[in-house]
């Protein structure tokens, strides 16, 4: 059964090896066969991997995208480790991602990496409201 995309005006998606962009009208095409494809929303630059859990995604998309995994492997072990040293609250997620990994299923393993971006901005989000605390904590409030 062939893979149906529909692709915006512009958009971009990875068939194997090759980028593809529509011109400027909406496309529809019907993809049959075992190379990998992303969608322009579903890939994720270098330079846009500034956080680890975006370098964790970074990596399953490269082993995704890559005839040989062991380089991405390799990193990939070296982020989840840190990942999980600086955030062990995330370790359900983590197993999720790698249950993915160890089936051969890549892309759900990227979908996965997908709740681990969502779960660090949420810890991000949150070290940045209380950051302040220490400001206007209670020894700052003692009277004169």
């Amino acid at each position: 059964m062939a893979l149906k995309v529909e692709l915006k005006p512009g958009e971009r998606i990875i068939i194997g090896d090759s980028v593809i962009t529509n011109d400027n009208q909406r496309t529809r095409l019907f993809i049959e066969g075992d190379a990998p494809i992303l969608r322009e929303k579903d890939i994720l630059r270098p330079k846009t991997a500034t956080t680890a859990a975006r370098r964790i995604y970074l990596a399953i998309q490269m082993m995704y995208l890559a005839k040989s995994h062991e380089k991405f492997w390799v990193e990939y072990q070296l982020l989840k480790t840190d990942f999980l040293s600086a955030a062990p609250s995330a370790l359900r997620i983590v197993e999720e991602i790698e249950k993915e990994m160890l089936t051969g299923n890549l892309y759900k393993a990227m979908k996965a990496a997908r709740s681990l971006i969502e779960y660090e901005e949420g810890l991000l989000g949150h070290a940045e409201r209380h950051d302040g605390l220490h400001e206007d904590g209670p020894e700052d409030r003692r009277s004169p």
